[in-house]
């Protein structure tokens, strides 16, 4: 396969961060840079109601060792804006709240994990409905101010906030419900929910409630071309300088990596067609570390191709009553199936999601990016066929390296980028 028609050459380039930033654009790092917090070796008790500092290294965990990177990682979530931000996305805090009191009955009297507590908002919630203990997991040092939080709400006798990694800390009971926000960018950015898989199996009792219970990664080609004239024509002219030697340089900045940014459903070209599905009561983490699909889209209008999109949904429901559960996935053309083409769900209102979709109102999370160096003209009913691999890197697990191939027209292409 040849590579994008204008690639810029690879030189002294390299795949290494640049720092642009486009307007309704974002830069992946200013948001979710970590979500477990990291284990605090020699941190004092901050608060006289119930928080534990836990570093136990000799439990059954040993193959997740900290690293350096998780350390930095996990430091990056002591910054209260990445919070703040999380919080002030309705979308995102009410659908929890809402799975929260939808599942009331499962929660009542009952011990819940929130793995990555943060602030403690989610922990709050579960004992407002009635939660009789909730485990607050949270390593970084924003757990000291979960701690108070809890304290400020009279809550010091059901929340206990535990500083370490769910991977280090000890909970001597099992749990009837795990909480937690996982999701990172494409979904499966940061690798937090491998830390859910943790906690589900070293806690979770048999016909437990997780919430979110399966997840879904979805890609479609998309339109934009404003973002292209707005990035890259802009040096063809610049107060009648002509600046187009700043051209090649200005689309590997532009493109290289991953953006995340908002689009809408008008610039998505097709339907959406599922890159995995993640059933959070039965996947490993093993699974999780190469994900592949083939897709065959089909353009449903003439318009120039100008990348990739990745978008995601979740679904809360209790095991058993999803409308996605894997027991079902080839009995109805509706759910989520791996390798196809999804259009829409066919009622709704049968269980409570959470979408990233471009037609959803906007979250936090918005929806990534890949575009290409060079734009391709397609044709109304012409087909776009590929590959996708996302795998973990192996520089830093948290990151993720995306491998596109790609053929369109009689032609084929190849894009690899990391969201790091």
């Amino acid at each position: 396969m040849e590579q994008l028609n204008g690639a810029p050459a690879t030189g002294n380039h390299t795949n290494g961060h640049h720092h642009y930033h486009q307007p309704g654009a974002t830069n992946h790092r200013l948001r979710k840079p970590g979500r477990i917090s990291r284990p605090q070796f020699n941190s004092p008790r901050v608060s006289s109601e119930p928080i534990d500092t836990q570093n136990n290294n000799n439990n059954n965990n040993q193959q997740s060792a900290c690293t350096d990177f998780d350390l930095a990682y996990f430091q990056s979530y002591n910054h209260l804006g990445i919070h703040e931000e999380m919080i002030k996305d309705r979308v995102r805090t009410e659908t929890y709240r809402n799975a929260i009191l939808q599942h009331q009955d499962y929660i009542k009297d009952k011990v819940v994990v929130d793995v990555g507590c943060g602030t403690g908002i989610l922990s709050i919630f579960c004992a407002q409905a009635g939660a009789r203990r909730v485990y607050a997991v949270d390593a970084s040092d924003i757990a000291t101010q979960a701690s108070e939080v809890v304290k400020a709400n009279n809550l010091s006798e059901i929340v206990i906030v535990l500083h370490g990694r769910v991977e280090d800390v000890e909970i001597n009971e099992e749990v009837d419900v795990i909480i937690s926000e996982w999701m990172g960018y494409m979904l499966l950015y940061e690798s937090m929910l491998g830390s859910v898989i943790t906690a589900r199996d070293r806690w979770l009792k048999p016909g437990g409630l997780i919430l979110p219970s399966n997840a879904s990664l979805y890609i479609a080609p998309i339109t934009r071309p404003e973002r292209y004239s707005d990035t890259i024509d802009f040096w063809r002219n610049v107060y009648g300088i002509d600046m187009s030697p700043m051209l090649q340089l200005a689309k590997q900045c532009a493109f290289e990596e991953p953006s995340v940014e908002i689009i809408n459903g008008e610039n998505v070209l097709t339907w959406p067609h599922v890159v995995k599905y993640v059933d959070c009561y039965t996947v490993t983490s093993q699974e999780l570390e190469s994900v592949t699909t083939k897709f065959d889209f089909q353009s449903m209008m003439r318009a120039t191709f100008n990348g990739f999109a990745f978008w995601f949904d979740v679904e809360f429901s209790a095991r058993g009553t999803s409308t996605a559960n894997s027991s079902s996935l080839l009995q109805n053309d509706n759910h989520p199936i791996e390798g196809s083409q999804r259009r829409k769900r066919a009622n709704p209102s049968e269980a409570l999601v959470l979408s990233t979709a471009p037609e959803e109102p906007p979250t936090h999370w918005r929806q990534t990016i890949i575009y290409f160096y060079e734009p391709i003209e397609v044709e109304q009913d012409q087909h776009i066929e590929g590959s996708v691999k996302l795998s973990q890197s192996r520089e830093n697990c948290r990151f993720m390296n995306i491998h596109l191939e790609y053929t369109s027209g009689g032609r084929s292409f190849v894009k690899e980028s990391v969201l790091r």
